[in-house]
């Protein structure tokens, strides 16, 4: 051992980032700890009970009022199933006839034009057509426009 003992110091006498450490040799020696310091335990601290927000209790006041009317409508649609399903059969007879009134106005339109294709056909459009001369570079034009 040496031969001037260190006095050893109380735990509360120890300066912040200094911890007394065991050598291997079983020295006890004081050193200056490289990480970060630890700060000393203090007693837990008991929970403190917090008030429930507002937006809490409107939510928790809303839920049975929301579920009452998910219920109501529930009750309300079963009560109307049959109606609901006679409904239907008649909206899907609407579009099948909107369907099959289409198909026959597209079919009739489709005659018309044809009609009116071959009539325009058989009338003759007038023929227009120019004639132009020039005698020079720099006289003057005489033309003529015949319709046939």
């Amino acid at each position: 051992m040496h031969p001037h003992p260190h006095p050893t110091l109380p735990p509360q006498d120890i300066p912040p980032g200094v911890q007394e450490v065991i050598l291997p040799s079983g020295e006890r020696a004081l050193a200056y700890s490289t990480g970060p310091t630890q700060p000393p335990p203090t007693a837990p601290v008991p929970p403190v009970a917090q008030p429930i927000p507002a937006w809490a209790k409107a939510t928790a006041l809303l839920v049975p009022t929301v579920g009452g009317g998910i219920a109501i409508a529930a009750v309300g649609l079963s009560a109307a199933a049959p109606g609901l399903v006679a409904v239907s059969h008649v909206l899907w007879s609407t579009v099948a006839a909107l369907a099959a009134g289409g198909a026959a106005a597209a079919a009739v339109i489709s005659r018309v034009r044809a009609r009116i294709t071959a009539a325009q056909r058989e009338m003759q459009r007038p023929h227009i057509t120019q004639h132009i001369t020039a005698t020079g570079l720099f006289s003057r034009a005489n033309g003529t426009i015949n319709h046939r």
